[in-house]
C-alpha cells in the first residue's frame, strides 16, 4: 500500500492545522484585550489614629474595591494623634492623611514655605470634647469646670482648641490644674478618679470610659462645638508633590472615598467589621457605637445633610479663623487660612446622600 496521501488530504492537514493556530493566537489577543495591565498608582494613606469605628469611612473603599477601581493601590496606616498627620504629609512620608484642620492652619502659618491644603472636609462638626464625671464635681453647666484637675495629653487636637473653649466661655484657668498624661492613660486617670475630667475625641473618649465600666449617667460630655466654638474637624489632605504631580489621583481617590462614607453610613454594621479584621483587640459592638456616634455627631449634620458632605460653608470657615485668631497671632491669617480647596472634589451631585 503506498505511504503518499493525496494532495488535496496534505493539504487539507496544513489548512486545519493553520486554521487551529490562528484561532489559538486570536483567543489569545482577546483575553488580552479583556483583562489589560493596569497600573496601579501607589498611595501612602495615614490615619490620625487606630483601627477604630471612625477608621470604616476609608476601609470601606478598599473592601469595595473603590480605591482600584480608580486605578489606586491605596496603603492605610494608624496614626498617632489627628495633629501628627500634618508633619507626616507635609514631610512627603505619606501622601494623604486623615487630621485636625485647625491644626493645619496653624502649621501653615508657621511653615508659609509648604502649601500643604485640605482637600475634603470629613467632620463638618469637630469631635473636641471635654469628658468629666459628675461623681467628680463636673456637670453641664461650663463654670463647673473651674477647680478640677484635667489629663491633658499635649499632642491631642481636643486639648489644642482649649484656648478658643476658655476664652469663648471666659474661664478663669488659673482655677484650672492641666496634667500632660499620655493617650493610653487618659480614660483609664478618669476612671480611677485621678483626674475630674478630660480633653479628647468624644467618639473615643466616652465609649472607651463605658467600656471601663464607667456608669453612662457619670459621664458628662460636653462637645466644645455645643458651647461656642465653631471650629471645623478633621478633613483628608494631600500632600503638596501629590497634590501637583498627580491631580486625577486625588480626585479618584477622593470620588472612591465619597462612595465609602455613602456605603458606611448605608451600612455601619460592615463598617465595624471592617475594623475588626484589622484590630484584633477591639469588640465589634464597642466600634459599631464609636462609629454611629462619629456618623451621627461629626459627619452627617444638619449641613451635610442640606449641602453634600466634603465641602464648607465659607462663612463659618471665616469665623472659625477668626476664633483661632483669638488665642494665636498670625503671621498672615490669609495664607494660613487658605487651606481648603474643593477643587479636587467629585460633582456636588455625587456627594448629596
Amino acid at each position: 500500500m503506498s505511504s503518499v496521501l493525496p494532495a488535496f488530504v496534505v493539504s487539507l492537514s496544513r489548512r486545519a492545522v493553520l486554521s487551529v493556530a490562528a484561532a489559538s493566537a486570536l483567543a489569545a489577543a482577546c483575553l488580552c484585550g479583556a483583562q489589560p495591565a493596569q497600573a496601579q498608582t501607589p498611595v501612602r494613606f495615614t490615619l490620625d489614629w487606630r483601627f477604630e469605628g471612625p477608621a470604616a469611612l476609608f476601609l470601606m473603599a478598599i473592601e469595595k474595591g473603590y480605591f482600584k477601581a480608580e486605578g489606586l493601590d491605596v496603603t492605610i496606616d494608624t496614626g498617632n494623634g489627628s495633629r501628627e498627620a500634618i508633619p507626616r504629609v507635609a514631610s512627603g512620608t505619606y501622601d494623604v492623611g486623615f487630621g485636625d484642620v485647625n491644626s493645619l492652619i496653624r502649621f501653615r502659618d508657621e511653615n508659609p514655605s509648604i502649601d500643604l491644603k485640605a482637600v475634603m472636609m470629613v467632620y463638618d462638626r469637630p469631635p473636641f470634647a471635654i469628658v468629666g464625671r459628675k461623681s467628680r464635681g463636673v456637670t453641664a453647666d461650663v463654670k463647673s469646670l473651674e477647680g478640677r484637675k484635667f489629663g491633658a495629653p499635649a499632642a491631642d487636637a481636643a486639648f489644642a482648641q482649649w484656648p478658643i473653649f476658655k476664652a469663648v466661655n471666659k474661664l478663669d484657668d488659673s482655677k484650672i490644674r492641666l496634667e500632660n498624661v499620655g493617650f493610653p492613660v487618659r480614660e483609664p486617670m478618669l476612671a480611677s478618679g485621678e483626674v475630674d475630667a478630660v480633653f479628647g475625641f468624644a467618639p473615643s473618649s466616652y465609649i472607651n470610659l463605658k467600656s471601663r465600666g464607667v456608669p453612662v449617667d457619670d459621664i458628662v460630655l460636653m462637645l466644645m462645638s455645643d458651647y461656642g466654638v465653631e471650629l471645623y474637624g478633621n478633613v483628608v489632605m494631600v500632600s503638596p508633590k501629590f497634590a501637583a504631580e498627580k491631580p486625577e489621583a486625588v480626585r479618584g481617590l477622593l470620588r472612591a472615598i465619597t462612595k465609602s462614607v455613602k456605603d458606611t453610613v448605608a451600612n455601619p454594621d460592615l463598617g465595624a467589621q471592617l475594623v475588626i479584621k484589622r484590630n484584633d483587640v477591639a469588640k465589634v459592638e464597642v466600634e459599631l457605637e464609636r462609629l454611629k456616634m462619629t456618623l451621627e455627631q461629626n459627619v452627617m449634620t444638619p449641613w451635610v445633610k442640606a449641602n453634600g458632605f466634603g465641602g464648607i460653608d465659607k462663612a463659618r470657615w471665616d469665623r472659625a479663623l477668626d476664633q483661632i485668631g483669638l488665642t494665636f497671632s498670625f503671621k498672615d491669617k490669609a495664607k494660613a487660612g487658605d487651606a481648603f480647596t474643593d477643587v479636587f472634589l467629585p460633582a456636588s451631585a455625587e456627594r448629596v446622600f
